[in-house]
């Protein structure tokens, strides 16, 4: 099984990271190159030193070599003096031929060795070297010196202490550290400054979007600013944003849906099991109610019947009515059949559901009032359906508004038919809206209403391909809009 890798500690910063993995090497880089060219630099320094002494050994050779064959101690010493005089040179040596000391400025060396000495004068070559005198370490640089004929008489030693090259070279250490660790602090701080120019304000503003994100704001997007791959970096958490979103609102979209399949399920899962009741009780009750409504009006047709008998039977009469219709409601709000489209004109179907609501418009004493266009476009539609889903909507508003006003108004679109029934009543309260077309919903007292006329409104206006909806009407009561897709007969 293959495991991720990560580059860096989980707690370590880009900027960390930066300072170990690119500031260090490259520290290291220069130190090193630093300390080879330092070296270099030392031991060019030191070949400087010694040729200065050199030079000032070979400036008094002549003059020394000259006074020496013709015995001239005071043009010696005169010579060694303005060697001194420098301030660069230790001490001074002048020997004959034999490696006696002939004579002698500055330290004096202790233990002189006249064979070597011979042996050096007599090679005839220049030569430096580092010695040790009077326990002191000093770098030594011996001349040959010779006469007019060119015969080798003594022998010229020059010296420099060696701390001047140590003292010299440490200077020179201290120095190109100093350089070097001021060069190393000017690059960190390059290096972080570009950094923070760089990367640190995008992938501080990149954190923040990512942040605000976070906390909820499914709206926030980065900007693409900054180098290529942040603006990149930031593309790609767009995207994921955006798909993240897409991807909420499709579950969004298949969680309503799902939900509206759910509550189809349940409706037709109450309407079959409504129908089933329907059917049963119609079969039931049906025959029943018949002979008893028609031995009830048989016995009205009697001359000779009491008022009291009159009474008592035209109130059988009446309840067995009111049993057929509340039988009807059933069959309606349970009925399966397809829906048969025809062409029918608004203005007919309000004309005709006002007309069959008159005798309950005049019992509660309401006035039902029409306004709509009288030339209209035939649309198609289940004219019967429409029709009594319109009587519902006005028995509904009848009873509510009693004594008072009830308007039925229609309006037809390009792509829309719509029904409106106002009334004056008390209205629908906002927290019911929801709940007034589930089927046995009813705000009405017991005995007065079945709580299935709404609900057949609203199983029209599905059939249909619309919807049925309740808002505060300008008359002061509720209003009831039935809208209807405007099929066009001629496009049938």
């Amino acid at each position: 099984m293959m495991r991720s890798i990560a580059i860096f500690p989980p707690t370590l910063g880009l900027r960390s990271a930066l300072l170990i993995y690119v500031v260090t090497p490259l520290i290291s880089a220069l130190g090193l190159s630093g300390y080879f060219a330092l070296n270099s630099f030392e031991k060019e320094v030191e070949a400087r030193m010694k040729s200065d002494l050199e030079l000032v050994a070979r400036a008094v050779q002549l003059p020394l070599s000259y006074a020496l064959e013709k015995d001239r101690m005071g043009s010696i010493m005169l010579a060694l003096e303005s060697v001194f005089s420098i301030k660069r040179v230790y001490s001074a040596y002048v020997y004959d031929k034999e490696g006696a000391e002939i004579a002698t400025l500055g330290l004096e060396d202790p233990d002189p060795e006249p064979e070597r000495l011979t042996k050096l004068a007599a090679d005839g070559k220049r030569r430096g070297e580092y010695l040790r005198i009077a326990g002191r370490e000093v770098y030594s640089y011996f001349v040959p010196l010779t006469d007019t004929s060119g015969q080798i008489n003594g022998l010229f030693q020059l010296t420099r202490k060696g701390t001047d090259f140590v003292d010299h070279l440490r200077s020179v250490r201290i120095k190109g550290a100093v350089a070097l660790l001021f060069l190393l602090l000017i690059l960190s701080g390059v290096v972080l400054y570009g950094h923070h120019r760089a990367l640190g304000l995008d992938l501080k503003r990149l954190a923040s979007v990512m942040s605000r994100v976070a906390q909820g704001d499914r709206e926030e997007r980065f900007a693409h600013k900054g180098p290529r791959e942040i603006a990149a970096l930031g593309a790609s958490f767009n995207h994921m944003l955006n798909s993240i979103q897409k991807a909420e609102q499709q579950l969004e979209e298949q969680r309503k849906e799902q939900a509206k399949l759910e509550e189809e399920l349940r409706r037709a899962e109450k309407l079959a099991a409504m129908g089933r009741f329907a059917a049963g009780t119609a079969h039931e009750l049906g025959t029943p109610l018949s002979v008893i409504s028609g031995k009830a009006q048989r016995a009205l047709r009697n001359p000779h019947l009491e008022p009291e008998h009159r009474q008592a039977f035209l109130a059988i009469r009446n309840q067995v009515l009111r049993m057929q219709c509340i039988i009807k409601q059933l069959m309606d709000f349970t009925r399966s059949n397809p829906i048969r489209y025809a062409a029918a004109l608004p203005s007919r179907l309000a004309g005709s559901a006002a007309a069959a609501v008159a005798e309950d418009s005049e019992a509660n004493r309401t006035a039902v009032a029409l306004r709509g266009p009288k030339d209209a476009k035939p649309i198609l539609m289940d004219a019967m359906r429409v029709e009594q889903a319109l009587i519902n909507l006005l028995r509904n508003a009848i009873q509510s508004a009693s004594g008072g006003n009830v308007l039925l108004s229609w309006e037809q679109g390009e792509e829309w038919v719509g029904f409106c029934v106002e009334d004056n009543g008390p209205g629908v309260p906002v927290e019911k809206r929801s709940e007034i077309f589930e089927p046995f919903y009813t705000t009405k007292q017991v005995g007065q209403g079945t709580g299935l006329g709404l609900s057949v409104v609203y199983a029209v206006a599905e059939e249909h391909g619309g919807y049925v909806e309740v808002d505060d009407s300008r008359m002061g009561g509720a209003c009831f809009r039935l809208m209807l897709p405007a099929r066009a007969a001629d496009n049938g």
